[in-house]
């Protein structure tokens, strides 16, 4: 992944309005988005910020994301633990690449601990991000989803499961087109799959058949298949092929 971008995104966005049924601003769920070009790519935090401004929801989110980083990187180059330290959060949302040899589990486990441990301390309460493998690799995505599964239980961290909701969305449609022409970043409707997945947890809100969270690039059947994936990999009780 160090190959991939080696910029740093850092971005503050805002989509503050009115909570659904009030008549009044509700503050702004506050999210920070620590990890690589995986959430880069696309801007996975704007879409997710979109489909919530679509459905009268607020988030206020940063974006601390370099090439190819994994979360000790993150830890030793410091804008994400100055972030931290702001206390400006609610949740802070991260990931690194798909750590799912051994090794690489071991280093997830550790680093997403010490992170975690370290937002809670500030306020703010730890997730992690399922991601996933390169195409090549895509065999692999069951051992990435109980990586970060592990990851995520022994950092007592919420857990974001958007490489689950590809697998099932690919369950179903075994061609369906989550990758990008490098086989590894996602495409626009990977990273809608991901953002359906963050939404549905972070504002513990319906997904299923909800006609403002369809973006007008993506056809119906198809947003209703991710819509129906995101939500079980949520453990939402639907089934993503009906």
């Amino acid at each position: 992944m160090r190959a991939c971008l080696a910029v740093v995104v850092t971005a503050i966005g805002v989509a503050a309005l009115a909570a659904p049924g009030t008549g009044a601003e509700a503050r702004p769920l506050r999210v920070l988005f620590v990890g690589n070009s995986l959430t880069a790519t696309n801007d996975l935090p704007a879409a997710v910020a979109g489909l919530a401004r679509a459905t009268g929801r607020s988030l206020e989110y940063r974006t601390i994301a370099f090439g190819g980083y994994a979360l000790e990187d993150h830890w030793a180059q410091g804008d994400a633990r100055a972030a931290l330290a702001s206390r400006s959060w609610d949740v802070v949302v991260m990931q690194q690449g798909p750590s799912a040899l051994p090794e690489s589990q071991t280093n997830l486990r550790e680093w997403a601990s010490r992170f975690a441990d370290e937002a809670r301390a500030d306020g703010t309460r730890p997730a992690l991000l399922t991601v996933w493998p390169e195409s090549y690799r895509r065999g692999a995505l069951r051992d990435v989803i109980a990586s970060y599964r592990r990851a995520a239980a022994a950092a007592h961290a919420e857990l974001y499961p958007a490489g689950l909701a590809w697998l099932l969305g690919w369950r179903c449609r075994p061609a369906l087109g989550l990758y990008g022409p490098d086989g590894f970043h996602p495409s626009p409707l990977g990273t809608y799959a991901a953002a359906l997945v963050l939404y549905g947890r972070l504002f513990k809100a319906p997904l299923v058949g909800i006609r403002a969270l369809r973006p007008a690039r993506v056809p119906q059947r198809t947003a209703l298949l991710l819509q129906k994936a995101a939500a079980k990999a949520l453990g939402r009780p639907r089934a993503p092929c009906a």
